[in-house]
């Protein structure tokens, strides 16, 4: 695969992304007018609206954060960080990257097995497995360290870091 394949196509997965991160929010705002709608006009208010806005909320945070939030819109301490050389913001990228892959990396295995181990639990009203709920933290924390990988890879080959100056970034 040759680097502008590899371009086009993290594009169209970025746009796939976000679609998926969009039929969330929208999926979260109808649940949210029927519960509106039920609880103030039809006086009957349903509890199955407010299980479905809370997990979809909780799945579009960790998968927009895993998936489509871009290094420039990660927080940082930009004080700092802006007033460093390019080489010892190379250095920071690596210690904190380093530091973020051990953190994630020691928290998969008991986060899978918790996540595996609540596949016996079912949702209030809906009924569906808390494994499938959850699930989204395990992909959220792989995808953190692929990402903390390969800027630590970059920062090694002596990449650009992320900018931090909100006037100057772009897509």
């Amino acid at each position: 695969m040759q680097y502008d394949d590899a371009v086009g196509l993290g594009r169209w997965l970025r746009k796939r992304a976000e679609n998926f991160a969009v039929a969330l929010l929208s999926l979260m705002f109808a649940c949210f007018i029927i519960q509106i709608f039920f609880r103030y006009v039809l006086n009957n208010p349903v509890g199955w609206t407010e299980e479905v806005i809370v997990t979809t909320w909780l799945w579009t945070v960790l998968w927009g954060a895993a998936f489509i939030l871009g290094e420039a819109e990660e927080v940082r301490f930009d004080i700092l960080y802006s007033n460093i050389s390019e080489n010892a913001r190379r250095v920071c990228t690596i210690i904190t990257g380093c530091a973020l892959i051990f953190l994630y990396g020691i928290s998969l295995p008991a986060s899978y097995k918790y996540v595996s181990f609540m596949k016996v639990e079912r949702s209030a009203y809906l009924h569906v497995p808390i494994n499938l709920m959850y699930s989204v933290y395990v992909i959220f924390a792989v995808a953190c360290i692929v990402r903390y990988a390969w800027l630590i890879w970059q920062a090694i080959r002596g990449g650009p870091s992320p900018m931090t100056d909100p006037a100057k970034v772009e897509d």
